[in-house]
C-alpha cells in the first residue's frame, strides 16, 4: 500500500478535529463538546467509532467524560505537568456497554508466571480472569486482559459474561469495598501473542504496544492487574512535559 492509499481510521480523524477545535478556542477549557448523537451526525459515523475518539481523548488527558453528563474540555495543566498517555487508568474507567465492548472470556483460569509473581503467588494459581475486545467502526482496536486474586475477584461481576454497565473502578469499589489508588505502569513494544494475532489478524511480526498495569488500593494492597494489548498501526502515546 502507499502513502497515498492510506487513510487513518476514522475515531482517528474525529480525535485530531477535536483537538483542533480545542486549540483553535472552539472548545476552550472547560466547555462541554457536543453530545456523542450529534457527534454521530457531525462526522458521519457509528456511536462506537464516536465513543472510540472521546476514550482517547480522555487516554490523552485532552477531555473529562462523565457519565450522564458528557465530556468536557480539560484546563490547561499546571505548569510543571504535561499531558499523559495512560491506558491503564483509561480501561478502568471505561464503561462495557457504552463502549462497544465484547467479553471474550470471563471466570476462573489459571495465572501465567509473569502475572502470578507481581501478587506473589505460584505461577497456575486460580485467579479471576476478564478479557475485553474494544473495536472501532467494527475493527478491533484493543484487547484487555484483568487479572483479579479470588478473594477480592469472587464478590463481583469481573467473572462474569454480561457486559458491566458502570467502570471497573466503581465496580469494584461499590460491590467489593476496594477503592483503587494508584496504577504503576509498563510499557514495551513486542511482536503480537497468538490470540493477539487472531483477534486483530496481525501477521506474527507486527507490532504490538504492551501495557501491563498494577492497581493497587488505598492500603497500598495489589489488586489487579490489567493486561492491554494496542496494535502498533492503530495507535500513538503521547506525552510533554518542561525541560
Amino acid at each position: 500500500m502507499s502513502d497515498g492509499e492510506y487513510a487513518p481510521p476514522k475515531y482517528a480523524q474525529i480525535v485530531t478535529a477535536i483537538r483542533r477545535k480545542i486549540e483553535d478556542g472552539t472548545y476552550p477549557p472547560g466547555s462541554q463538546l457536543p453530545s456523542e448523537t450529534q457527534l454521530v451526525r457531525e462526522f458521519a459515523v457509528s456511536r462506537p467509532t464516536v465513543v472510540r475518539a472521546l476514550q482517547v481523548l480522555q487516554l490523552r488527558g485532552i477531555i473529562d467524560r462523565e457519565h450522564g453528563r458528557g465530556s468536557y474540555v480539560k484546563a490547561a495543566p499546571p505548569v510543571g505537568q504535561g499531558e499523559t498517555s495512560r491506558p491503564g487508568r483509561a480501561v478502568l474507567d471505561q464503561v462495557e456497554t457504552e463502549e462497544g465492548a465484547a467479553v471474550l472470556a470471563a471466570g476462573t483460569a489459571p495465572a501465567p508466571a509473569n502475572v502470578a509473581g507481581m501478587f506473589s503467588f505460584p505461577a497456575g494459581t486460580p485467579m479471576v480472569r476478564r478479557q475485553v475486545l474494544l473495536s472501532a467502526a467494527d475493527e478491533p482496536c484493543e484487547l484487555v486482559t484483568f487479572w483479579c486474586p479470588m478473594e477480592i475477584g469472587q464478590s463481583t461481576d469481573l467473572g462474569g459474561e454480561r457486559s458491566l454497565t458502570v467502570n471497573v473502578r466503581q465496580h469494584l469499589q461499590a460491590v467489593a469495598g476496594v477503592r483503587l489508588e494508584h496504577v504503576v505502569e509498563r510499557l514495551a513494544a513486542r511482536h503480537p501473542m497468538a490470540d493477539e494475532v487472531k483477534v486483530f489478524d496481525l501477521s506474527k511480526t507486527a507490532a504490538v504496544l504492551g501495557v501491563v498495569a498494577q492497581v493497587y488500593d488505598s492500603a497500598g494492597r495489589l489488586v489487579l492487574v490489567v493486561e492491554i494489548a494496542l496494535p502498533g498501526a492503530l495507535h500513538e502515546l503521547e506525552d510533554s512535559y518542561p525541560l
